[in-house]
């Protein structure tokens, strides 16, 4: 992988300080995190010697694999990206840093009974496809004031995963509608955008883009 991730990240830079640049916004207000699923552990090994502190993991059973080699690395930060079930709360809230899909006043709870500090954000579901999970918009009032009163969450932002689309663009109304929800509920963070939407994530106000593909190369499938 080598010269490999280190070439594909410079070129991740430059795609999202030229989206920055275009939309007047600081580099430092995008937060770049790696995507690791189906990767080993080598591979976050190799993206923190070369900078990268924030890591996203799809199953729980899958980081459990890698943790013990790398949840150590000073100053790393591993974030929960794909679906949670509730009966995996406990391991997950032990294994992360970050929750970035609860959904459901239920798994904050679970999280918050495991009575140890976690960063949190809820995912909204925006798109029809029936495969997405997500907190519909009318509920997202209820569930942040759920969290809110959670001694042991920490409420950072909202997520959203919208119908996946070759044109980039496809993705910005979606993009969109989660900022103004942010906006209306005092909600600051935004992760949204991948490899392929990056540039309309940061446009549309992204705070973190979640981005595999173009660091790490096409992902091996799983069996």
């Amino acid at each position: 992988m080598g010269a490999g991730l280190s070439e594909n990240l410079a070129e991740v830079e430059q795609r999202i300080l030229a989206a920055c640049a275009r939309c007047g916004r600081r580099r430092e207000e995008v937060t770049l995190l790696a995507v690791t699923k189906t990767f080993p552990a080598e591979a976050i090994l190799e993206a923190y010697e070369l900078g990268l502190r924030e890591f996203g993991e799809n199953y729980v059973q899958e980081f459990e694999q890698k943790a013990p080699r790398v949840r150590a690395l000073d100053g790393a930060r591993f974030h929960l990206i794909g679906h949670l079930q509730s009966n995996k709360s406990r391991r997950a809230g032990e294994l992360f840093d970050v929750i970035q899909t609860v959904d459901s006043a239920k798994l904050a709870r679970r999280l918050d009974a495991l009575a140890r500090p976690l960063e949190v954000m809820i995912e909204v579901k925006l798109s029809p496809e029936e495969a997405k999970a997500g907190c519909a918009p009318g509920e997202l009032l209820e569930l942040i004031e759920t969290i809110r009163a959670c001694a042991n969450l920490r409420l950072t932002g909202l997520m959203t995963m919208p119908p996946w689309s070759e044109d980039a663009e496809r993705s910005r109304p979606y993009f969109r509608r989660l900022r103004e929800l942010a906006e209306r509920h005092g909600v600051r963070g935004l992760s949204m955008g991948m490899s392929h939407d990056l540039e309309v994530a940061i446009e549309e106000g992204a705070t973190m883009v979640r981005v595999g593909t173009a660091l790490f190369g096409r992902r091996k499938r799983q069996e």
